[in-house]
């Protein structure tokens, strides 16, 4: 059994032939924006985009590579190495076995505000050469990396029994 369309999905029924006509009827004020019908396919989704109440979640994809972490990098590491420092390459290319493409995106929405790319290259399965928007700093110009902080926990010590708990443990109940 088909599902009915629900009242909004009649209006966008609707709406798009209206508008489709409004805009092929030489309506100067709609058409002079609309130079094809790709625009008009567009006209929704945009009027959604600008909605100011429409709820737009922080997007992040693909891997998060860090400047530190390409500084680690050094010419002549295995792929091995190289996966344990960057993680699994986003993409891998069939025809291009020895280039893994790091590739990173942040938005809000379907707006990414930060991109990034790092390539890797091998030859012999060693590392030979890195491209991209990072790449290894000299030593003069990289900051002391954070270091590790150990925090020393006390062992665990049982709270003494209560008068109940006693009591249990004297008949032979207790959960011990």
């Amino acid at each position: 059994m088909a599902s009915q369309p629900t009242s909004h999905m009649r209006k966008l029924l609707i709406f798009i032939p209206v508008a489709a006509t409004i805009i092929g009827s030489g309506c100067s004020t709609v058409s002079d924006g609309l130079r094809s019908l790709d625009d008009v396919t567009k006209i929704i989704p945009n009027a959604i985009n600008e909605a100011p109440l429409v709820y737009r979640p922080e997007i992040q994809q693909g891997n998060i590579v860090t400047q530190e972490q390409v500084n680690e990098l050094n010419p002549g590491m295995s792929k091995r190495q190289v996966r344990f420092l960057l993680g699994s390459p986003m993409l891998t290319d069939v025809f291009h076995n020895d280039r893994w493409d790091y590739a990173y995106t942040f938005g809000e929405g379907s707006k990414p505000t930060e991109m990034r790319r790092v390539t890797v290259y091998f030859e012999d399965n060693r590392l030979v050469r890195i491209t991209g928007d990072l790449r290894p700093q000299p030593e003069s110009e990289r900051t002391e990396a954070k270091k590790e902080i150990v925090v020393t926990v006390p062992d665990w010590n049982p709270p003494p029994k209560t008068l109940w708990g006693r009591a249990l443990s004297t008949v032979g109940l207790s959960d011990d």
